[in-house]
């Protein structure tokens, strides 16, 4: 088995399903869908997260990292 040494949770999630094909086709997505979570390292949708959560027995919250948050200049 190969480790990405840039693994987010959202790509170990999608190999513990068996690949994006199979990601895609359980979450009734697409593939480009699940390739643009992975380069997020988010995925967007609540439901979806908990969903694939579920699956990969992973917490929603490592799919779903808080956004960074920026302070304003003013």
């Amino acid at each position: 088995m190969t480790i990405h040494t840039n693994t987010n949770a959202v790509r170990a999630a999608v190999h513990r399903v068996g690949g994006a094909t199979r990601a895609s086709n359980m979450l009734g997505v697409s593939n480009a869908s699940i390739y643009n979570w992975i380069k997020m390292g988010r995925i967007p949708n609540f439901e979806l997260a908990q969903i694939l959560a579920n699956a990969t027995r992973m917490s929603v919250e490592s799919l779903r990292p808080m956004k960074p948050v920026y302070k304003s200049w003013f």
